[in-house]
């Protein structure tokens, strides 16, 4: 009965390892900018100190289980032992200073890879206004006049600084290989300093549930050449859409899985009414309205 028992058990061993594995890309573990490197070594020098911890624990445990069974008569039966001076020093000791480690390497990380502070470089950062839609991205380039939904294009070596703010409910703006997952909300502007360091077609999502259309609510990031990106803007600059008041109006309205789309003369100070709130109900179309009435 015990052999059968064992042989069940070790066919049933790579189950774990199996679900673990499936369907993970390990984004965070494969970055491809600096931010997401320095937050890779986090991750993985945070977890390696807390199995300090871990793992001797769950050694002595299976030891001690072994070596105290009632089969064995050569371990000692102390039935009024109740404390160790040693073992208390080790118990409380290690975990103290394992959490001072850990609370300083937060406390350094946490204000040299604030999303706010700027990346230091030698080339002009780009600026791009992110907003958070139902159910989409709208990517504004202010100083090209350009914008796009679900598709942004960053060039290689150069810093981002993007401005996000949402349309619509509480967002989350995460570009996992790059790193600095940053929320989106409504009437707010937050930040996010991010540079990719190799061309490629990232993946970017929405990390926090925003109704019906969340699972489709993911966009492109592609890193590229300068020249490539030169021509990318040329071709979003060429669209035949345009994002003026009345075209911004169409795009905000909930819709779901939408394929990648490009506008051309974007109206200025687009972005900033949008944090204003001045496409809200009683805002910007409230202003649309009265102007038509009177034109009327």
């Amino acid at each position: 009965m015990t052999r059968n028992l064992w042989s069940r058990f070790c066919r049933l061993l790579p189950l774990p390892a199996t679900v673990l594995l499936s369907g993970c890309h390990a984004a965070l573990l494969d970055p491809k900018g600096p931010i997401g490197a320095a937050e890779r070594s986090i991750i993985l020098t945070s977890t390696g100190l807390m199995l300090l911890i871990v793992i001797p624990v769950i050694v002595l445990v299976l030891v001690v289980a072994w070596r105290y069974r009632a089969s064995n008569t050569q371990a000692k039966y102390e039935p009024e032992w109740s404390h160790s001076n040693k073992i208390e020093a080790v118990m409380w000791s290690v975990p103290i200073i394992i959490v001072a480690i850990l609370g300083v390497i937060a406390w350094r990380t946490s204000h040299q890879l604030d999303p706010f502070r700027p990346i230091a470089s030698t080339v002009k950062p780009v600026h791009i206004d992110a907003v958070a839609l139902d159910w989409k991205w709208l990517f504004i380039y202010p100083d090209q006049h350009v914008a796009s939904v679900n598709e942004v294009a960053l060039p290689v070596g150069v810093p981002v600084v993007f401005h996000i703010t949402s349309a619509t409910v509480m967002n989350s703006f995460f570009i996992p290989r790059l790193g600095s997952q940053i929320y989106a909300m409504a009437n707010m502007q937050t930040a996010d300093n991010l540079v990719a360091s190799a061309p490629g077609t990232y993946r970017g999502i929405s990390a926090n549930f925003s109704g019906d259309g969340f699972s489709g609510m993911t966009f492109k990031a592609v890193a590229m050449s300068a020249a490539d990106y030169k021509q990318w803007l040329a071709n979003a600059a060429a669209s035949k859409q345009t994002l003026d008041g009345a075209g911004y109006l169409a795009l905000d309205k909930p819709s779901e899985n939408v394929p990648v789309a490009f506008y051309s003369q974007v109206m200025p100070g687009l972005f900033e009414q949008i944090v204003q709130g001045k496409f809200a109900p009683g805002g910007m179309r409230a202003d649309m309205a009265m102007n038509r009435a009177r034109r009327d």
